[in-house]
């Protein structure tokens, strides 16, 4: 495509994109991976060729699709009402959409898993406004994922170029305090940098596939004592009588979508107060996007007690919301993490991300990884304070990193044998 002028908007509906607008930028090798993969997700993360930036995204990333984003609007769950007012970013070229950031006007800090209250408290007791504020995200979604979106066949940087310049505009149009890119690529969080955006950092736990065959190859890369633990809570996971499922696909009915929605109101009113999401979600995302979809349910005497929803991408399993109504010991580990890791052998996907925090993953093969924020901060006081507690935090998130690897629970030496 030539280079010509690139405008910029800001939409208040997802649905004023259309679809294939929209996941040509979000997900454009999402077609050629598929064919690649002969339907089955297997794929690599790493991106394109010519991506001298290294800023090319994964292959396919489901929630930066239209599907799921859509259905977070449709049904109520990220709206005006709940706080969180879609200001999507378009840039086009000649009328055609080049490039789109997933952006929302928010009058809260809910449901975005990178803490800035304590910088809202501190800023409004000195006299300032903090909300509203610009939110580039997936709605409570703690998922690391491509960000500025860019379509295929145009000049990539030169896009991201100007959906990072106009970011900085439309806070200033939006008489916003700030602008929170959370859970960027490292590359995206890099290129933010340049265009005034302060760096946070913070710490997951994620599952590395290192080409297992089963979930027992595995676990022989374990030491001793977490291998036996390990095998032993599966077993008394599933001491009651209980089985496990896997639905996915046609195979995920609006029964099943009760049951889910059930365990997700038990666990999010005892966790939050108020769930974000609305039973409505649950269904449009069951109509849109039911292959992108795994549901590990449990079921006791006849009828289903507790399950977790993942996503899948590419390459890699996303552990999302668990619930149940009966309590068993070590059912959350099994349901949320060991099948998370039988599922992804089965599929060849290479990482299983299972969610916020949890230092207890650790035992269970889930090591520290480093997620990325990038904060525009308009007010130069505030963003002067927030630089200061940042660069000591990112060192502090650093070694707490360096500390907590060396929990694993993996083999160190020839002498521990399988």
């Amino acid at each position: 495509m030539a280079s010509t002028e690139i405008t910029l908007e800001a939409v208040p509906s997802i649905g004023e994109v259309s679809p294939e607008d929209w996941d040509a930028c979000a997900n454009p090798g999402k077609a050629l991976i598929e064919k690649a993969c002969n339907g089955h997700g297997k794929g690599s993360s790493s991106g394109l060729p010519g991506d001298s930036a290294g800023l090319l995204k994964p292959a396919y990333n489901p929630f930066v699709s239209h599907a799921f984003l859509s259905a977070v609007e449709k049904s109520g769950s990220a709206t005006i009402r709940t706080g969180w007012g879609p200001r999507h970013l378009i840039a086009k070229i000649d009328g055609r959409v080049a490039g789109v950031v997933p952006c929302y006007l928010k009058s809260h800090s809910q449901g975005e898993y990178v803490f800035d209250r304590g910088w809202a408290d501190a800023y409004e007791r000195a006299g300032g406004r903090y909300y509203p504020k610009l939110q580039v995200s997936v709605p409570f979604t703690p998922a690391t994922g491509p960000r500025l979106l860019v379509r295929d066949g145009v000049d990539r940087e030169r896009i991201m170029e100007a959906l990072a310049s106009g970011l900085v505009a439309l806070c200033g149009v939006s008489k916003a305090s700030s602008v929170h890119v959370t859970f960027a690529r490292e590359a995206e969080w890099k290129l933010l940098a340049g265009h005034g955006f302060l760096q946070r950092t913070d710490q997951q736990f994620h599952w590395h596939n290192e080409g297992f065959a089963s979930f027992d190859d595995f676990l022989a890369t374990l030491n001793s004592r977490h291998r036996k633990s390990i095998k032993r809570e599966r077993r008394d996971a599933l001491a009651s009588g209980i089985t496990i499922h896997w639905l996915t696909g046609k195979d995920i009915t609006e029964e099943a979508w009760d049951a889910f929605f059930e365990f997700y109101m038990e666990t999010g009113s005892r966790k939050w107060g108020r769930p974000y999401l609305t039973r409505e979600f649950f269904s449009l995302i069951g109509e849109t996007m039911s292959e992108d979809v795994l549901l590990v349910m449990a079921r006791r005497n006849g009828r289903w007690i507790a399950g977790a929803i993942n996503f899948i991408g590419s390459d890699t399993l996303f552990g999302r919301n668990w619930g149940a109504v009966e309590h068993h010991p070590f059912l959350h580990f099994e349901v949320c993490y060991y099948q998370a890791i039988d599922f992804a052998i089965t599929r060849g996907l290479t990482h299983v991300e299972a969610g916020a925090q949890g230092e207890h993953k650790i035992a269970r093969g889930y090591l520290p990884k480093t997620t990325h924020s990038a904060h525009f901060i308009a007010d130069p006081g505030l963003r002067r304070a927030i630089d200061d507690y940042l660069k000591r935090e990112r060192a502090y998130v650093a070694e707490a990193g360096r500390e907590l690897a060396e929990l694993g629970p993996f083999r160190k030496g020839a002498d521990e044998a399988p």
